[in-house]
């Protein structure tokens, strides 16, 4: 056998030389070693802090960094994650919750009750927090001792729990979130502590060795790839250069499917795909759309979205006109209204605006949105209206809209396991993803009472007033319910979708 030139030198060192030849070779064996696994993201994350994230990708990124107070069950059952008990007062008024002990946070600070009390605070105080309007029943948060923890309510709410399943709930270390940029260096509890960021290209997580149930995570490192073309990202996970995918295009799967390497788990989703109008957030909502809400009604007409599902997801997407999913027993019984072009033309005549109707429409830079987009656009032409479609990566979209620089536009929401979250910071009028500005006192009132009771039948009859009010002003127009896609190599075991579409890294490993 023909040694190589490092073997052959190995031979004539010195002992000591020796030994720190061996070390290095040990050393630089385990590196290669170290286990991978790499995600393939339609969109790039906007910012890494939870408090104020809005992409569905970036929950995806937090799984894996951000432990919460609790978690959510395939079958949508609130379980313990750091809070390991909790207790309601008989006024419902406050949430006592008792923490897991012998937590750290990445930067070797412990987590407390001290801890919770910073984040909660921070949720609902700081001036760039989304997560207000979902915490937005806190009165006061207090430390009893390191672990307990008392929530004090203005209201009962029968959401908060589900909020603290999802990004309200994930906890920051109190140090590192006041001395640095949070978005910069996110640090976290979680099982997976930050590393590294390149934008519109990659996250690169590592294991915490000090995560409390360290032993069911099985990858050393977990790489986030943004990669907004579906057939990119679909040609990657073919060719092995990336393990999962999520969101994988829905003409794609049969050839998943048929793929010996590869499988596919499809799983009912939680949120939907909506087109928002500009109303009130500035000067871009002085438009026939951002102004009378017959003309925006008139869009809506205008659209099949039977053929939406039928044209770019080959059926696979469920049509609907409202904000909850089929399976929600929330989701109001009412067929999904069919195109009707001549009741759109006339309510667009009885609205008295020249046509064309001149709108701006912005939407992700990704294929299939655009897809979308470009049958909305032609559509909607038919009707009167001339659509000027503006694409960028969904982050800017995001930040564009939040800043009032938009007409309209087409985005997703990924859901959430309580009906509140997928419209009450929609649609009320302080609402924190309400980017439109829209304004109804009514739905307002119907959706903060609907807060404060636990009795489903009356919670059903709320969101059902609110729905008639919402199609009435057409705010948003909902289009289809989005499934959870993800295909990934056979190799990849113990993994389960969850319809809030977040990723669960507990016990996923590669097999052989």
């Amino acid at each position: 056998m023909k040694l190589s030139g490092h073997t052959k030198r190995a031979g004539r060192m010195k002992p000591a030389a020796l030994a720190l030849f061996a070390a290095m070779l040990l050393a630089s064996t385990t590196a290669f070693a170290q286990t991978a696994l790499r995600i393939g993201l339609q969109d790039d994350p906007d910012v890494l802090d939870p408090h104020r994230a809005r992409t569905y990708v970036s929950r995806l990124v937090f799984t894996a960094l951000c432990d919460k107070l609790v978690d959510a069950t395939p079958d949508l059952k609130i379980v313990p994650q750091l809070a390991t008990a909790w207790t309601w007062s008989d006024d419902a008024l406050t949430l006592t919750m008792t923490l897991k002990s012998g937590v750290t946070f990445h930067d070797g600070t412990p987590f407390d009750a001290e801890a919770v009390k910073f984040n909660l605070d921070r949720a609902r105080t700081m001036p760039e927090s989304l997560r207000k309007s979902e915490v937005s029943s806190i009165e006061a948060v207090t430390a009893l001792d390191p672990s307990t923890v008392a929530i004090k309510l203005k209201q009962p709410d029968a959401t908060l729990l589900a909020q603290f399943a999802d990004r309200a709930g994930m906890m920051l270390s109190p140090k590192a979130s006041a001395a640095g940029d949070v978005n910069a260096n996110p640090v976290c509890s979680g099982p997976y502590k930050f590393v590294s960021r390149v934008q519109n290209d990659r996250i690169t997580v590592e294991r915490f060795a000090n995560y409390w149930n360290k032993d069911a995570y099985h990858f050393d490192r977990i790489v986030f790839f943004s990669i907004p073309d579906t057939t990119v990202r679909f040609a990657n996970l073919r060719s092995g250069d990336l393990d999962m995918i999520e969101r994988m295009a829905a003409t794609d799967v049969k050839t998943a499917k048929a793929d010996s390497k590869l499988s596919v788990a499809i799983g009912p989703g939680l949120g939907y795909m909506a087109i928002d109008f500009n109303i009130a957030n500035g000067d871009r909502a002085k438009t026939p759309a951002g102004q009378d809400a017959r003309v925006r009604r008139a869009f809506g007409l205008a659209i099949d979205r039977q053929v939406i599902s039928d044209v770019v997801f080959e059926g696979l997407y469920p049509t609907t006109a409202q904000p909850f999913p089929p399976a929600s027993p929330y989701a109001v019984k009412q067929p999904v209204p069919p195109r009707d072009l001549d009741k759109a033309k006339a309510l667009l005549k009885e609205a008295g605006v020249p046509l064309p109707i001149k709108l701006e429409f912005k939407v992700a830079n990704n294929p299939t949105m655009q897809q979308v987009a470009q049958i909305v656009q032609a559509m909607t032409a038919e009707a009167g209206f001339e659509i000027n479609l503006l694409a960028s990566d969904f982050a800017t979209q995001l930040k564009e809209m939040q800043q009032g620089n938009f007409e309209s536009d087409i985005r997703a929401w990924s859901g959430r396991i309580d009906p509140d979250g997928n419209i009450h910071q929609f649609v009320t009028c302080k609402g924190n993803l309400n980017d439109g500005r829209y304004c109804n006192p009514e739905a307002d009132r119907l959706l903060n009472e609907a807060r404060t009771t636990s009795d489903e039948a009356k919670r059903r009859e709320k969101y059902a007033a609110v729905l008639d009010i919402v199609q009435k002003d057409a705010p948003l127009i909902y289009l289809y319910i989005e499934p959870r896609v993800f295909a990934m190599t056979k190799k990849l075991q113990g993994f389960t979708p969850h319809p809030d579409g977040m990723v669960r890294f507990t016990n996923l490993k590669m097999g052989s």
